[in-house]
């Protein structure tokens, strides 16, 4: 185990030489929403797991419903099968997205003067290879904590989506480029402006 215990996070070590670092989300009450507190806690043990020089890679996962997203994004249109993958390097699961709940009464103002956000990209910065292992819904920005690993893998039931619209707003943390570049510029803007989700 990495670091002191965590409230939001399970974090072990496994293989057979104990050298990859296991990061899975455990909130599942909301589907793995990211809150606040759980985005401190990753970056945290992402710290923990970098400096051990045991560790050579670092996988993170969620639960078989969600990986990682936000509350309250699902789209209740069904999702657009495309097929194939998702345009990434990518089979287990990740999170639903932010954690709407935490983000609906702040204004711009407060938001920006606080550093909201501020930290997400810890997962884009570390030098070991991450991996994002996604069996479930990966929305907003589970979608986007997953585009920031190095490597993701999608299972069958997988589904990845930047619903922000549907909310009125886009992505902000980086998942309008990261997206762009991952599935190229008309399927990204597809996504983006209309919260259709794609499966592995």
């Amino acid at each position: 185990r990495a670091g002191a215990p965590f409230q939001f996070l399970a974090v072990q070590k496994t293989g057979v030489q104990q050298s990859v670092g296991l990061i899975q989300l455990n909130r599942p009450q909301a589907l793995n929403a990211l809150c606040e507190g759980l985005m401190q806690e990753l970056r945290r043990a992402l710290e923990a797991l970098e400096s051990d020089p045991q560790v050579g890679a670092i996988v993170i996962t969620g639960s078989q419903k969600a990986f990682a997203g936000r509350a309250g994004c699902f789209s209740p249109h069904p999702p657009r099968v495309w097929g194939g993958r998702v345009g990434v390097p990518c089979c287990f699961p990740v999170a639903a997205g932010a954690d709407i709940k935490e983000m609906q009464n702040k204004t711009f103002q407060e938001c920006y003067g606080s550093g909201f956000l501020a930290g997400w990209d810890k997962v884009a910065t570390v030098r070991k290879p991450i991996i994002a292992a996604v069996n479930g819904y990966a929305l907003g920005g589970g979608c986007e904590l997953a585009m920031m690993c190095d490597i993701i893998y999608a299972g069958e039931k997988a589904q990845f989506g930047q619903p922000e619209i549907l909310l009125g707003t886009i992505p902000g943390a980086g998942g309008t480029q990261r997206l762009t570049r991952a599935v190229g510029k008309s399927l990204a803007m597809e996504m983006v402006l209309t919260g259709e989700r794609i499966s592995a």
